[in-house]
């Protein structure tokens, strides 16, 4: 059945057929607009369509994970990256595990930035009480002792002298007036009294050097002021950093009350000219976290005070658990942890159960709701992940790159025809023939198959099109052997083809050999390179063989098997 002419060709064009319904331009309907777009099928990669390439890996500094372990971390960071993605909605992700790295490619994204974040963001959520500070307050001392003992007196003087002394926050947040008006009479007392003005100023300078005394010798509490709801303390801007290093040493960490951790919120507190930043003491045990989570979103807006609101509800046995703990807690402050820091809080008013809702801090975008309903639909990471990694193409970039591509190929297809009709003549057009298929069963190749075109794939297509056509100079030097020797042209087509055989499946085959071990072990630009040559092998050894010789057989039928062959 696929000896004769009519079946050869029935196959050939089913193939075209297949080959060319794939390249069909689909149309895609935005859910959201209801606008339609036509989209070419074939994927383009990072390099030609612009977007961002990041590779990231487990951050296990102290080498916790190894083995299995660290195996299975691998792989459940990257079923939820992959979920985030999706849930992001950028279209045909490349997300694959090379070792012990997860390289994460996304072509055509509008903001890269966002698109990170989605995708490293831990989001570990908590919910935890709020304390009422006061066994916070009772360790501050035992706490700063820890602190000079680590971090030396000498160091602390050095830093202390550095900066101002603090201003009082009680005065900033509520009683600035008042504090203004008691300097206005303590100066009036002073000139009519006719104190000094000397002594005053060497007073001053006694108080000053009391302040960095104070602050030597109790260098946390020095920073601490009171802030919006017991539990809550406010460190300016500049010195959040030193203290937040403060409170990773050792020693602090044990002479913190057991039950109690310290987390950082994620806003700053504006106070007269100052910026602030909000230390809260919570209970370290949560009322729930974030595996307890069945849903979350879409993102919402409060009525009252238009804030970014994500509604959420938790499975069976989460909202048995918070029903039970917010139950022992009306009344009390309910802080919403997320990556340890604490996003926003709220007062218990009431039991709570299986659905409710965290209300961003003021300020936050509608953005950011989106984004926090979308990691935790998508799932908490195992472990933290940093990119080791990161490049970002533009558009314009990937434009160029094509343009180029485009004209290297147009080039390539264009001078082995050429040179194939002038040196083989009718066998050489014969030849382009079935070039031109093989450029239709490429196409059509990578666009079933769903590969993406990178720029060293148009490489692997291009070096595919010299190894079609080398299979065909290897049969017609054969058939030119063969006429040589004195056989007609029909059989020396016949043996032509036969003996070139297998020196063609040798050369495609360990060529073939290659491209898979490429693909099996490269990343990225190599595995669209190998993808690619893989499927121009195929289409190549396809069209050589079988389309060739099928249009050499129809050739010899009209000309007739005694006639000379223009070879």
């Amino acid at each position: 059945m696929f000896g004769s002419v009519r079946w050869r060709l029935v196959w050939i064009a089913v193939l075209v057929a297949v080959c060319g319904f794939a390249l069909v331009p689909e149309t895609i309907v935005d859910e959201v607009t209801g606008e339609s777009e036509r989209v070419w099928p074939l994927k383009l990669g990072l390099d030609l369509q612009g977007g961002m390439h990041l590779a990231v890996e487990i951050y296990d500094p102290e080498n916790t994970l190894s083995g299995q372990d660290l195996d299975d971390a691998v792989e459940r960071t990257l079923t939820t990256i992959r979920n985030r993605i999706d849930e992001f909605g950028v279209r045909e992700p490349t997300i694959q595990r090379s070792g012990n790295r997860i390289i994460i490619e996304l072509a055509g994204v509008d903001d890269p930035e966002q698109a990170k974040r989605i995708a490293t963001e831990t989001a570990f959520m908590e919910f935890k009480i709020v304390t009422d500070g006061q066994e916070f307050m009772d360790a501050l001392e035992r706490i700063d002792r820890a602190i000079v003992n680590e971090v030396g007196i000498e160091n602390l003087q050095v830093t202390t002298l550095e900066t101002e002394p603090e201003v009082d926050l009680s005065d900033i947040l509520g009683g600035a007036a008042d504090s203004a008006a008691a300097e206005d009479a303590a100066g009036e007392e002073d000139a009519v009294e006719g104190e000094d003005p000397a002594a005053d100023s060497l007073a001053t300078e006694e108080e000053a050097a009391d302040a960095v005394d104070e602050a030597t010798a109790r260098p946390l509490s020095a920073l601490l002021g009171q802030g919006r709801i017991l539990g809550e303390y406010l460190v300016p801007q500049e010195d959040q950093p030193t203290a937040a290093a403060w409170l990773e040493l050792e020693g602090v960490r044990e002479a913190l009350p057991r039950g109690l951790t310290l987390h950082w919120g994620v806003e700053q507190v504006g106070a007269g000219a100052g910026s602030y930043v909000p230390l809260y003491v919570l209970e370290a045990e949560p009322l729930i976290t974030g595996d307890m989570l069945q849903d979350a979103g879409p993102a919402n807006r409060d009525p009252t005070f238009n804030q970014p609101i994500v509604p959420f509800e938790t499975t069976r046995r989460g909202s048995r658990v918070f029903e039970r703990g917010t139950a022992r807690n009306i009344g009390e402050n309910m802080a919403i942890v997320l990556d340890d820091r604490v996003q926003s809080y709220a007062v218990i008013r009431s039991v709570l159960s299986r659905r409710a809702q965290i209300e961003l801090t003021p300020g936050a975008s509608f953005q950011e709701a989106q984004e926090l309903a979308l990691v935790l639909r998508a799932g908490a990471l195992p472990m933290p992940i940093e990119v080791v990694e990161e490049r970002n193409v533009s558009a314009s970039l990937g434009e160029d790159s094509i343009r180029q591509g485009r004209t290297a190929f147009i080039i390539g297809i264009v001078g082995v025809i050429i040179v194939m009709m002038i040196y083989y003549r009718t066998a050489g057009i014969l030849a382009v023939g079935a070039l031109l298929t093989y450029v239709v069963f490429m196409l059509g190749g990578l666009a079933g198959l769903e590969a993406t075109l990178t720029l060293p794939g148009i490489a692997g297509l291009i070096l595919s099109i010299g190894m079609a056509v080398d299979a065909n100079v290897l049969i017609f030097e054969r058939v030119r052997e063969e006429l040589a020797a004195g056989k007609t042209p029909r059989t020396a087509v016949d043996a032509g083809f036969g003996n070139a055989l297998s020196a063609i499946i040798d050369a495609n085959l360990t060529t073939l050999i290659t491209g898979i071990i490429l693909f099996q072990f490269g990343t990225g630009a190599v595995q669209g390179f190998a993808v690619t040559l893989c499927i121009g092998i195929l289409a190549s050894f396809f069209s050589a063989i079988y389309v060739t010789r099928t249009l050499f057989i129809m050739y010899l039928n009209r000309r007739g098997s005694r006639e000379s062959v223009s070879i």
